[in-house]
């Protein structure tokens, strides 16, 4: 039996209309369970694979139920929206295959891969301003002077009706769950799915996480002064003003909003690359770096996590996966320094390959200040199995008289990987 929610931006009914418009237009992506992720944070943990949208997002729900509204004449006149990517693609995809001029306005600062891809879906990409405040301004004065219509990335009921789609589908797909866990940006995302989740199934705990840096609705609703600002790898949800429509609902429904901070949302990146063998972006990895912040939380529970986003640069991913190497200290820097002999870069190399070390770069130096006149540096970057292999190896390397020295970590360059 439904709940009666009170008076927001938004009904389940309109998200009803909502998966009645976008049916046959946006992919109904599948709630996937994920084993391994489960044996990593102790719940039972299903995915909702939202990365696998055609531009690699949830966005579409929203701007699919906001085009199909517009009247022939501002079809005619065409659309304009701001967005740092991912609303952008959105938009932009879904504008050009409805026949529906789009231009967008994105930060200067915007990923490559987003830029490029909203203008390879036939929109006219304007950069301008340091941030997505700056280009918003931008978008409403082209807006007026053009006379288009902007399409707010969440502010926007019929937006938000569109992405809580989302909610319809994942209860529908596995009713019996205990918790949904979705990653805020401006609200738009995590307002749709707690009305719809909420109408299907109220006692189902809807849980927010944002990145540390941009704390915007735990300052909201907290009344806190969380300083808000800097470089995150969750750019899609770096939203600094909280959206006006989502935030009673937030207030109101949603359970808890958990930070979390950048190295976390490194591992769970690196975590759905790894044992979910999917992409998350930043934004899209929120929701597993929170279980892995706080396990206890959700421990034993039947969890559903929304990948909201995939869209990340390959080489912030390749570089992701390495630092994660790293932390597991199954990537390491050491110093052997001896005196300098033939045989022996040879002799270390054949070592480190009987202890089942695998070499990624050596540095091989006879002109550093430290070393003596007649010695020899060699700096080497191996890979191991594990932080246990790791020690092995140094312990092997000191009793054979290299006495090797743990260096800080090296950005390994593109030929190591």
């Amino acid at each position: 039996m439904e709940a009666i929610l009170g008076e927001y931006a938004i009904t389940v009914e309109d998200i009803r209309k909502a998966a009645a418009t976008i049916k046959g237009q946006v992919l109904r992506t599948p709630l996937v369970p994920a084993p391994r992720l489960s044996q990593l944070t102790g719940a039972k943990v299903f995915v909702k694979h939202e990365n696998m949208q055609p531009t690699g997002s949830f966005k579409e729900r929203g701007a699919v139920t906001k085009l199909e509204s517009l009247t022939p004449e501002e079809r005619k006149r065409g659309v304009i929206a701001m967005s740092a990517g991912n609303h952008a693609q959105a938009v932009a995809y879904h504008a050009t295959r409805l026949g529906i001029p789009s231009t967008i306005v994105m930060p200067e600062t915007a990923p490559l891969v987003k830029a490029e891809n909203t203008r390879a879906y036939g929109a006219e990409v304007i950069l301008y301003g340091e941030t997505l405040y700056e280009s918003a301004d931008k978008a409403r004065a082209i807006a007026a002077e053009k006379g288009l219509v902007f399409v707010h990335p969440y502010d926007d009921p019929l937006i938000m009706a569109g992405q809580g789609t989302c909610g319809l589908e994942i209860l529908e797909d596995q009713p019996d769950l205990d918790q949904i866990i979705v990653p805020i940006g401006g609200g738009g995302l995590i307002s749709g799915i707690t009305v719809a989740a909420k109408a299907l199934k109220p006692s189902i705990e809807i849980v927010g996480v944002e990145a540390a840096l941009y704390p915007s609705f735990q300052n909201a609703i907290a009344h806190e002064d969380r300083p808000i600002g800097g470089a995150t790898l969750a750019e899609g949800i770096a939203v600094k003003a909280v959206g006006q429509l989502a935030l009673p609902i937030v207030t109101d429904l949603v359970s808890e909003i958990i930070l979390v901070d950048e190295p976390m949302i490194e591992r769970a990146v690196n975590a759905y690359a790894t044992l979910q063998r999917t992409m998350a972006e930043g934004a899209g990895a929120a929701g597993l770096a929170a279980m892995l912040t706080h396990p206890e939380k959700f421990r034993g529970k039947k969890v559903c996590l929304v990948l909201c986003g995939g869209n990340i640069d390959a080489r912030i991913l390749a570089s992701v996966m390495v630092r994660e190497l790293e932390r597991d200290d199954r990537i390491v820097s050491l110093r052997i320094t001896s005196h300098d002999r033939p045989g022996l870069l040879g002799r270390v190399a054949s070592r480190l390959g009987e202890l089942g070390a695998n070499i990624l770069e050596v540095s091989h130096g006879r002109l550093f200040l430290d070393v003596p006149a007649k010695g020899v540096s060699i700096d080497i970057t191996i890979e191991t199995r594990d932080a246990a292999h790791t020690s092995e190896v140094f312990e092997a390397l000191q009793k054979d008289g290299l006495e090797p020295r743990r260096i800080g970590q090296q950005c390994l360059s593109e030929s190591a990987y």
